[in-house]
Formats: structure tokens, C-alpha cells, sequence
């Protein structure tokens, strides 16, 4: 069976389509970093946290509680620096700079949301068919990463040899090391 490379035209044609995810999903990702920065989200964070508790097993609404504890401490901080982390990795994405640390961060923050703010998609009971929208976003991420997405309509394709052996941050190849 024959590989995809970027000379092949379908091939060609499939990484470019990589690219244009990449920035569709960056897009999406700055509206929903837009809502963040207002004032309602930002003076009630807690708010999102103690919403997912209705419903839930004693685990969850134990982990929950949890998290809800330390935010009280300063709800808006928690809510700045989702906003900040949002609008970050929504750059990233839309212009495929730094690519796999964006995706990695986005993922690993995907299931940070999944299982606070969502509740790990639950409740589960009889009935229930959704397991939240974060967990989704974390194979998007892992699909993005795994493609390379950056090296397609990015800035990574430039990037990655100008950071040598931190180029690994973009979505370049690992850089060559002479083994002997």
C-alpha cells in the first residue's frame, strides 16, 4: 500500500485539509475564549463548578468538592487564567505556532475542563446519551498533534528549524542527533 507524502496530490490535498481543521477548530476556539473574558464568567467561575455537582455519585461530587474548595480562594484568578490559557492555545491553533505544545496543552486542559466544569459528562443515568464536549476536544487535540497540523498553512513549517532542539514545541521533526 502506498504511503501519502506531500508530492502526491491526494496526499497533498489531505494535509492541507489538516491545516484548514486546524484553523476552523483555532477559530472556534477564540469564540469560545471571547466568552471568557466577560465579567459574568470571569465574577462566577465557582458558579460553573457547583453547577456540574447536581446529580452526581459521591466519587465525583467528592473530586468536585475538591476543586471547588480551591477555587473559592479567588474564583477570578481561576477564571483569568482559563480565559488567558484559552485565547493562547486559540493563536496557536489558528496560526499553527508551537503546534504540539498548543495541542498537548489543549488536550491535557480539555480534560481539566471534562472533569470539573462537565462533571466527567455526567450524570450518567438512564436516559443520558452526552459525555461532554471537552472530552471530544481531547482527540481533536491528539489529532492535530499526531498530523503535524502546524507544518500546513502554519507558521511551524519556518519555526521549527530556528528553534533547533527546542523545535520539538513546534510541529516539525525531531531534530537529527548524530549517534555513534
Amino acid at each position: 500500500m502506498k504511503e501519502y507524502d506531500e508530492t502526491d496530490h491526494v496526499g497533498s490535498a489531505r494535509l492541507k485539509g489538516i491545516g484548514i481543521v486546524r484553523i476552523v477548530f483555532g477559530l472556534l476556539y477564540a469564540i469560545d475564549a471571547s466568552f471568557k473574558w466577560q465579567p459574568d464568567f470571569i465574577n462566577k467561575f465557582s458558579d460553573y463548578l457547583t453547577g456540574a455537582l447536581d446529580g452526581q455519585s459521591p466519587p465525583v461530587q467528592a473530586w468536585l468538592g475538591f476543586w471547588i474548595n480551591i477555587v473559592k480562594v479567588n474564583p477570578q484568578i481561576f477564571g483569568h487564567v482559563t480565559a488567558i490559557i484559552e485565547t493562547i492555545v486559540a493563536l496557536a491553533l489558528m496560526f499553527g505556532v508551537f503546534s504540539n505544545l498548543a495541542d498537548l496543552g489543549g488536550a491535557l486542559f480539555s480534560v481539566v475542563i471534562w472533569s470539573t466544569a462537565e462533571g466527567f459528562g455526567g450524570p450518567y443515568v438512564a436516559g443520558s446519551a452526552d459525555v461532554g464536549t471537552a472530552i471530544v476536544y481531547v482527540f481533536v487535540f491528539v489529532m492535530l498533534f499526531l498530523s503535524r497540523s502546524g507544518m500546513h498553512f502554519g507558521f511551524d513549517r519556518k519555526l521549527t528549524p530556528l528553534l533547533g532542539r527546542w523545535g520539538v514545541l513546534a510541529s516539525g521533526p525531531l531534530p537529527k542527533t548524530n549517534r555513534s
